[in-house]
């Protein structure tokens, strides 16, 4: 079975759509590693045509704050307008599809979550340190993790709990191997790795084959969505600059 491995969609239907348009034939089955809301101007579209596909979902920060279960005064001032004008968007189909939500899933080999094995919706794994500290909290081999919105891979090397990270090769085939891994394949909708091209990956599961990939998007038509909808224009200028 091939996975489509995707994250952080933060409401932006035309990269989620051109995602799927790039990986068309290539997937049976999608992994969505959360925050399918958040930050962008369609959270109805996205989550409608998530609903759509074979799908398992995982809840992130922004689902959670869109339905109210955090508390987002620790959220900055464009986040927490973003956040209300979510609340206020979302229709009761979706928010019942966002409060269904769950924070973890293992599959076979591989732990799902969107921040960390170790706090599953808000930790963010950012360096070789807070990787190595995750490895104890799963027990397979790999672990998917999205939050970030940087694509990367952690491997633990020695016994005793030395981590090293590397960067992806787009669209180059990785074996895994059996070598302990985190994984994070990018954010579909709010890069910020100064990359502002939509990532995602797919995953071949029995062959053990993860393939990281970026796509460019018209980024200029979320933009104009996001200022339609009067949202803070730091938040509709980021996009552009993938941070």
């Amino acid at each position: 079975m091939r996975i489509l491995v995707i994250s952080d969609i933060h409401a932006n239907l035309v990269a989620f759509e051109t995602v799927l348009k790039d990986a068309q034939g290539d997937w049976d089955y999608v992994w969505c590693l959360g925050d399918v809301v958040g930050y962008g101007p369609d959270p109805n579209e996205c989550c409608d045509l998530l609903k759509t596909l074979p799908h398992l979902c995982l809840a992130g920060n922004h689902d959670w704050a869109a339905l109210g279960r955090l508390d987002i005064r620790t959220f900055n001032v464009d986040a927490r307008k973003a956040v209300n004008w979510t609340q206020e968007t979302l229709t009761e189909e979706n928010i019942a599809y966002l409060s269904a939500l769950p924070t973890t899933f293992v599959l076979g080999n591989y732990t799902l979550a969107h921040g960390s094995p170790r706090e599953p919706v808000w930790e963010y794994i950012l360096d070789p340190l807070i990787a190595a500290l995750n490895f104890p909290h799963f027990e397979t081999d790999y672990c998917l993790v999205g939050h970030t919105h940087t694509p990367i891979i952690f491997e633990l090397t020695t016994d005793e709990g030395d981590t090293s990270s590397m960067q992806p090769k787009y669209r180059e085939a990785k074996n895994l191997n059996g070598h302990r891994l985190i994984i994070n394949p990018g954010s579909v909708g709010q890069p910020r790795d100064s990359n502002p091209d939509a990532a995602y990956a797919v995953l071949d599961v029995e062959a053990g084959v993860f393939e990281h990939r970026r796509i460019p998007y018209p980024i200029q038509v979320t933009q104009e969505r996001m200022r339609n909808h009067g949202m803070p224009e730091r938040l509709v200028t980021r996009l552009e600059h993938g941070w």
